[in-house]
């Protein structure tokens, strides 16, 4: 072969797997053949195996470079026969290596039409995908067998290439039409059914799922927000209500604070009382007896915490797979994105490992089909920007990765004023113990900002029954919406807060 050929000046031509094993790997080179002699001689061939076989597909290294001589005049629409296979082959350099023209008329005359030609592909792909598994078990049996082996890391690794593994071998089959509208119709008449209108889990604040309709199945919902604007208690609120007060299965994976510690923060939430009480035990005796009251209804909740730490995107996949098989879970919640780690896969700095987890994220919501919510940090640009509307998040203020705004469905910022001493939104109206719910991203509806009720003190969130005013232009019944016009955002219209409660801060 030329060493002045393209083939060598672009890359190297694809090699088999070793085949150093205790015997034969899994193979159909005969097949292999009649394959390639059925796309010579049949032009609309190729579009039939064109998604299922790879140059790497083939075993022999011969068939791999005639397959990719194939490919390249498709790509070129160029027409596919036995003269511009070899002139092609003799182009990349690769003709003699094949065996010259004689092996090419030899393919070509082993078949008579490529009536089969499909069903010979799929045989090709199965064995090509076993050869890919006897390496991939392989190469993890000789990493066992090493001494100065981590086994956490090693099965956090071979996790991760089996994955890959799948989905790179995966097939996406098309639908027609008419299947994809019975689903749809079949949502639809569910929804007609919901006296709520909603069509997702609920938010059960009314505006919230005014906009949104509900945390929608296969969506990506992120929660961003600066420590202390309390996303940890928002995300706790919400999941409190699927779970306790709706009864459904809810998954909550906690990878900064322990399982105890989200609990008592959840009581406080439930029962109504201080945190700072139910960390030291020192409850009055109306509160202990609303925890009598309580508790039995709070542990009778579908509600599952898992408090991993440093949790990988391959833990959070198996673990959640099995949560939704085995305990029918609805919806998962994660607090927080970026303490989440990619293990088992390299990358060159840690915004590559955010991308990956945030892609991770909504391939796993689409493959479970449920509503994923994920807590997500902040950058500190925001922090030197001046007044309400400059500390408003936006989602260029999304901490190391745009990644999460494209991967997201839904993006929410969790923002209280009066966590920076803004008291007062400039036309008299009382911020304090106000926090708004900033809807950035909506990619199946309207934007918009909700204004709630902050209890710090019992580390949640509620409706503001004081915001019950005839609505205007852009704004619910409610808690307040406005939606988002210009600005960033658009600024918003408080009511006046005539207690001028200020809320506890709490650094989550």
């Amino acid at each position: 072969m030329p060493t002045t050929s393209p083939s060598n000046r672009r890359a190297k031509s694809p090699q088999p797997i070793d085949s150093s094993y205790a015997h034969l790997q899994p193979q159909a080179v005969d097949i292999e053949k009649i394959v390639l002699g059925a796309l010579m001689i049949d032009s609309d061939a190729f579009a039939l195996v064109s998604d299922t076989l790879r140059p790497e597909t083939f075993y022999d290294p011969r068939h791999q470079h005639i397959y990719e001589a194939i490919t390249a005049l498709a790509a070129g629409e160029r027409p596919i026969d036995i003269m511009t296979v070899t002139e092609e082959l003799k182009r990349l350099g690769y003709l003699d290596s094949i065996g010259g023209e004689m092996y090419i008329l030899e393919l070509s005359s082993l078949v008579a039409s490529s009536a089969h030609v499909e069903y010979h592909a799929v045989i090709l792909k199965q064995k090509f995908l076993a050869r890919q598994l006897i390496s991939f078990a392989s190469n993890i049996e000789t990493k066992a067998f090493g001494e100065m082996t981590d086994v956490d890391d090693l099965m956090q690794e071979a996790e991760s290439e089996l994955f890959e593994l799948s989905q790179k071998n995966m097939r996406q089959e098309y639908l027609p039409i008419s299947t994809i509208l019975n689903r749809a119709v079949d949502i639809l008449q569910k929804a007609a059914q919901n006296t709520t209108g909603l069509t997702g889990v609920a938010a059960g604040f009314s505006a919230i799922d005014q906009i949104t309709n509900g945390w929608q199945n296969s969506d990506l919902i992120i929660i961003a927000g600066r420590p202390a604007m309390g996303k940890t208690s928002f995300a706790l609120t919400l999941a409190k209500y699927s779970a306790v007060d709706c009864q459904k299965p809810t998954a909550f994976f906690t990878l900064e604070m322990s399982d105890t510690q989200l609990a008592n923060r959840l009581m406080s939430n439930v029962f109504e009382i201080e945190g700072r009480k139910m960390q030291s035990g020192q409850l009055d005796p109306d509160e202990w007896q609303r925890f009598d009251k309580n508790i039995e209804r709070l542990r009778q909740a579908p509600l599952y915490i898992d408090e991993t730490a440093s949790l990988s995107v391959f833990e959070l996949r198996t673990k959640a797979r099995r949560l939704v098989r085995e305990r029918g879970v609805e919806i998962i919640f994660i607090d927080y994105l970026q303490l989440m780690t990619a293990s088992g896969m390299k990358f060159g700095n840690r915004q590559e490992e955010v991308s990956a987890i945030s892609k991770s994220l909504k391939s796993l919501a689409k493959e479970l089909n449920i509503p994923i919510i994920a807590l997500s940090q902040l950058n500190r640009g925001l922090e030197s920007r001046e007044g309400n509307e400059g500390k408003r998040p936006q989602l260029s203020d999304l901490r190391e990765s745009g990644a999460i705004e494209q991967d997201a469905d839904l993006v929410l910022f969790v923002h209280r004023p009066e966590y920076y001493r803004i008291y007062d939104d400039g036309k008299g109206n009382d911020l304090r113990g106000k926090a708004e719910i900033i809807i950035a991203k909506h990619r199946k509806g309207a934007t918009g900002l909700v204004t709630l009720r902050f209890r710090g003190e019992y580390t949640r969130f509620e409706e503001d029954s004081r915001d019950e005013l005839p609505a205007g232009d852009g704004e619910i019944v409610g808690s307040r919406l406005n939606n988002l016009q210009a600005g960033p955002y658009a600024a918003p219209d408080y009511p006046d807060d005539p207690l001028g409660h200020a809320s506890g801060d709490v650094p989550y």
